[in-house]
């Protein structure tokens, strides 16, 4: 008797909800990985630069200006998980061009940017996040953008 195997995207999603569970984020854990030709290449989380306290430890500065989600990016401590997961590629030599990147939240549209620059060309998340701008921009890349629902 075979037994079903979970996808691959399935699979992948589920490092990425492993990563969200480092972050030190107050508001949102969200968790990213970029795969390509099926091994996990670079991973990441929402916090705080290495070195500098994180929100868990300080408060929130978006929480104390009463900043809606999605808004003024740049008031917040913390990198967002696929920023991290972009950066450690670069920093230990991973090639992200032509990847998957894997995502517990769609990107906003900072993410979208450097997702874009990085050369990854799908970006599979479990969880929406409105930002049409994200979403325009990552089409017009021609960026496949996969929501994942789990059956």
């Amino acid at each position: 008797m075979i037994e079903e195997r979970i996808s691959w995207d399935e699979y992948f999603l589920s490092f990425a909800q492993l990563a969200a569970t480092r972050s030190t984020c107050l508001r949102r854990k969200v968790g990213a990985v970029i795969v390509k030709d099926k091994h996990i290449i670079s991973t990441g989380y929402n916090g705080a630069p290495k070195g500098i306290r994180h929100c868990s430890e300080v408060g929130c500065i978006r929480e104390a200006e009463k900043v809606p989600s999605g808004q003024r990016h740049e008031l917040c401590r913390g990198l967002h998980a696929e920023q991290n997961a972009i950066i450690q590629a670069a920093l230990y030599g991973a090639q992200t061009d032509g990847g998957i990147i894997y995502c517990t939240n769609q990107p906003c549209v900072i993410c979208a940017k450097m997702i874009i620059n990085a050369g990854i060309r799908s970006v599979v998340f479990s969880e929406g996040y409105t930002d049409s701008l994200a979403q325009e921009m990552l089409t017009e890349a021609n960026i496949k953008l996969i929501k994942f629902d789990r059956k």
